[in-house]
């Protein structure tokens, strides 16, 4: 019974205009559910992106953005990264910035660069908020001044928000330049949205056997998903679940019940791992916890090795690292030979942790590649010899393949420093293969 009203208070929020406020307690009052409900549907909204919570402004209905417009901030998420409150044009959170302007400059100049879904970011020069709002682009005020009521008005009757912030203006650029390059980061990754197969063959719970057989003949796949009538994911059924089975027996006595799902919004990363880790074929993806489409191991990984053939937009901190490093064949492997830069280095100036399992974890990958395995994930890995490594040092990660099968490899990883050894590791990886 909770599962539906879940369903029910998620279908509500959808429903809701863009840009209405949401609580906990007034979700839980109109539909007559527990506060508990109706915060975890409010959270999974928030996963799937129907609302954004806020401080000091709450939760509010947004517009669900396609993954071409990811790099399109919200104003309100434009309030979270600035830690900002908001002095008016509250209805108008929902809307995205096309780009910021950094008001520095006469208002007869400064008119010419604002447009309509624009973001000025001032200090206290009420002309120049006045104008931008006449114009259509929201205000965040920067310093935190106040601004006077007049201005309040035209931002709520023109729904555009009037952001109020202590940060200084530099800071705030700086701030959400890194936001809309973290998304762009974002825009990169590919996701199981990106090849999911939508309407997908599947069987409902009442099915028998006879009515998988012929499916399979029609279809030529033998993994469906098991759906109940709501269409929520209740089970998968596979040739080996139905092995010897009586063709009239029912599915649900031979399917696998709560069988692994994923959302569109999961990483490919994370379902090949899924998929390897507990040797699926097929993973059901869902929405709402309904049934919206499957995921098999041929597309993922299929997915995976285009998306290693794509030019990088931008820099994640794997690539910022790897970037300092050029890779050289060895006998049995490969190293990395580069330095450690500052940018590498912890509180005390010694190599991070973190950047050196980038180098180690890297390098094993690299030296399985030589070795045709295109796509690997890490199983373990074990450090059990290491030194401290000072900034600027140049260093060589040898990797150096000691078992190879079908399924795993094992990667023995040593780190030189002037000629000595400074860290040693092991590394085991499964095999992503079709």
């Amino acid at each position: 019974m909770s599962e539906t009203k879940h369903e029910l208070i998620i279908e509500h929020i959808e429903n809701l205009p863009i840009g209405s406020k949401i609580s906990v307690r007034r979700i839980a009052k109109n539909l007559k559910v527990s506060e508990g409900t109706a915060y975890r549907a409010i959270k999974e909204a928030e996963n799937i992106g129907l609302v954004s919570t806020m401080p000091r402004v709450g939760t509010v209905r947004i517009k669900k953005q396609s993954k071409e417009n990811i790099e399109k901030l919200t104003f309100a998420e434009i309030v979270n990264i600035v830690e900002g409150s908001v002095l008016g044009g509250r209805t108008g959170l929902h809307k995205t910035l096309n780009k910021f302007i950094i008001g520095a400059m006469e208002i007869d100049a400064m008119v010419k660069y604002i447009e309509q879904d624009n973001l000025l970011i001032v200090g206290n020069r009420l002309e120049a908020q006045k104008m931008a709002l006449e114009i259509g682009s929201a205000v965040l005020i920067t310093g935190g001044f106040d601004t006077d009521e007049e201005i309040k008005k035209i931002a709520d009757k023109k729904e555009l928000p009037v952001i109020q912030t202590t940060y200084d203006t530099f800071t705030i650029a700086t701030l959400i330049n890194r936001a809309i390059y973290d998304r762009l980061i974002k825009k990169d990754i590919v996701l199981v949205e990106d090849i999911v197969v939508r309407e997908p063959d599947y069987l409902p719970i009442t099915a028998k056997i006879s009515t998988w057989k012929r499916m399979v003949r029609e279809t030529t796949h033998t993994r469906f998903p098991v759906v109940d009538d709501s269409m929520r994911v209740v089970g998968v059924v596979t040739s080996k679940d139905v092995a010897g089975a009586e063709l009239f027996s029912s599915i649900e006595k031979y399917m696998t019940r709560n069988p692994v799902t994923v959302t569109q919004k999961t990483s490919l990363a994370s379902v090949a791992h899924t998929m390897v880790w507990e040797g699926i074929e097929m993973i059901p993806v869902v929405e709402n916890r309904k049934l919206i489409g499957v995921v098999s191991r041929q597309d993922v990984m299929k997915a995976l090795q285009q998306g290693q053939k794509q030019p990088q937009i931008s820099m994640t901190i794997n690539d910022t690292v790897l970037s300092n490093f050029k890779e050289e064949e060895s006998p049995g492997g490969v190293r990395l030979a580069g330095e450690i830069t500052p940018m590498m280095t912890n509180h005390i100036g010694g190599a991070s942790s973190g950047a050196l399992m980038t180098l180690l974890t890297n390098a094993a990958y690299a030296a399985l590649r030589k070795a045709k395995y295109l796509d690997t994930v890490t199983e373990s890995i074990t450090v059990y010899f290491f030194k401290p490594i000072q900034i600027e040092t140049p260093i060589v990660v040898e990797a150096r393949i000691l078992d190879m099968g079908r399924k795993n490899g094992k990667v023995d990883l040593t780190i030189y420093s002037q000629g000595n050894i400074v860290c040693k590791a092991l590394l085991s990886a499964q095999v992503l293969d079709k």
